[in-house]
């Protein structure tokens, strides 16, 4: 049976969403396991949207809470909001609560990915915060560290990502994920899935 890895994420730009597809291709490049992306719902208005020049959703699916059941393993992304996940992300988890009494989370492998506006925009502080919703739930957080090599330590140009996850820089809207961010994303896919499958072939 296939091992399954959700990478579930919120995007309003779509910075966040480049990071996730290339997540995938990486979850999706070991050997036994179903990658599969999915949106969490929006919670603002499109007229708020429209206001805030975001442009419109892609076609890839909205989760419900209890979709996250059936994955062995997750990815979650979001853009940072004065440090800390997007709004729209943490309603979805605060929506979790029955998986939450039930622990049916407990156990399973998850990763962090993150978009920031600015080099001290939350690069650390996003995941960092994020975690608590990975305890709660008795789920194993899964950073990368430095599994990504040399890529961890380039310093000659502009670089997101932390030991935490995969991250990109997006500026004032305009920039879009690097080549580098790309790669480490891909990376991150794939260390993650590889994982999620030794912990479901070890149970």
């Amino acid at each position: 049976m296939a091992t399954k890895v959700y990478i579930v994420y919120y995007s309003m730009y779509g910075h966040v969403e480049k990071l996730a597809e290339e997540i995938k291709k990486g979850a999706a490049s070991v050997e036994g396991v179903e990658a599969k992306l999915w949106q969490v719902p929006e919670t603002l208005p499109d007229e708020v949207l429209t206001k805030m020049s975001a442009p419109p959703k892609t076609d890839i699916p909205v989760i419900t809470p209890n979709e996250l059941a059936e994955a062995d393993g997750f990815i979650f992304g979001f853009p940072t909001r004065f440090g800390m996940m997007a709004a729209q992300f943490k309603a979805f988890l605060d929506a979790t609560g029955g998986l939450w009494r039930t622990q049916q989370l407990a156990g399973k492998p998850a990763g962090i990915f993150y978009s920031t506006g600015s080099q001290g925009g939350g690069q650390e502080t996003t995941p960092l915060t994020a975690i608590t919703q990975l305890v709660h739930h008795g789920m194993i957080f899964v950073p990368i560290g430095y599994t990504f090599g040399a890529g961890m330590f380039e310093i000659e140009q502009v670089k997101g990502g932390s030991p935490y996850g995969a991250g990109t820089f997006a500026g004032d809207g305009s920039r879009q994920p690097s080549e580098l961010e790309l790669q480490q994303a891909f990376h991150q896919g794939k260390y993650i899935a590889g994982i999620a499958k030794k912990l479901k072939t070890a149970a």
